[in-house]
């Protein structure tokens, strides 16, 4: 039986205090740090696979079903507004199309030929990169994608929670954060799930360092779509440059993003 399918280490949950409830989501959730430590040294080497590619103009893929899928399109679309990429750098796709963000799409990722086929609109090379996001490490949707890709020649990884998994056994990088049972049997939008979103979360925001989109520890090419990140981008600016605020602001506004402006002011000095 896979470990996130065995029977939780509680019982009678129905018959517990909200208090005992809460304290056993807790103390399971303490488990997960552990379990993603374990991948640090698989996904260090996939970082450095991934960069490689990227700086030769790879793109990246995610795939997934149910809460892996979610998640996978969540972190694919976070990256454009926080790091300034294009919006098709990283591209997540789930299992039954953005209809199954908000509601289940029957079957959809028992298609072994789905994940493959929603790719083709963005015309795949052997060059781009397949990352696989699946809780059970069995879902066809994403076995079967990544088998094709990898065929393809694509650079294949997996996120997991189970050990030597189907789909482990078709990707060149399995990230496995076995958390253990669920603490109600079978719910992997629990541990797994965080467990999932800390993995992508770590490998996603690493690329990004590593393809130079941060500078020290400030996200200089983010997008400057609401006030909040004007004024964040404002105070990067007065504290990078020396510059007054209304001057940084000004500029920042004008130039589009803080690195525009960083740029700006360097050449100017030259």
């Amino acid at each position: 039986m896979k470990v996130t399918e065995q029977a939780s280490r509680y019982e009678h949950l129905d018959r517990m205090s909200v208090h005992d409830l809460l304290v056993g989501i807790n103390r399971e959730d303490s488990l997960i740090h552990e379990a993603v430590a374990a991948t640090i040294p698989t996904m260090e080497q996939l970082v450095e696979r991934i960069v490689s590619r990227m700086k030769r103009g790879a793109r990246m893929f995610y795939i997934g079903a149910g809460t892996s899928g979610r998640l996978a399109v969540t972190d694919a679309s976070e990256l454009p507004p926080t790091f300034g990429v294009p919006f098709d750098l990283v591209i997540g796709l789930i299992a039954g199309g953005d209809g199954a963000l908000r509601r289940a799409v029957e079957h959809a990722e028992d298609d072994t030929e789905g994940a493959w086929r929603d790719m083709q609109p963005y015309h795949p090379t052997s060059d781009d990169i397949l990352i696989g996001v699946a809780a059970s490490g069995s879902t066809p949707y994403v076995v079967g994608g990544l088998k094709r890709a990898r065929r393809e020649g694509m650079l294949t990884a997996v996120v997991t929670c189970n050990p030597s998994s189907a789909a482990a056994a078709e990707a060149e990088f399995a990230l496995e954060a076995v958390v253990g049972p669920e603490f109600v049997t079978g719910s992997t939008r629990m541990k797994a799930g965080t467990a999932q979103k800390l993995m992508l979360n770590m490998l996603s925001t690493a690329v990004m360092i590593r393809l130079g989109r941060v500078e020290g520890n400030r996200m200089v090419n983010m997008q400057l779509t609401n006030h909040k990140l004007i004024e964040r981008g404002t105070r990067m600016i007065t504290e990078l440059s020396g510059l007054e605020r209304q001057e940084a602001r000004r500029l920042l506004i004008e130039c589009g993003s803080v690195r525009k402006v960083l740029d700006r002011l360097e050449a100017q000095k030259q």
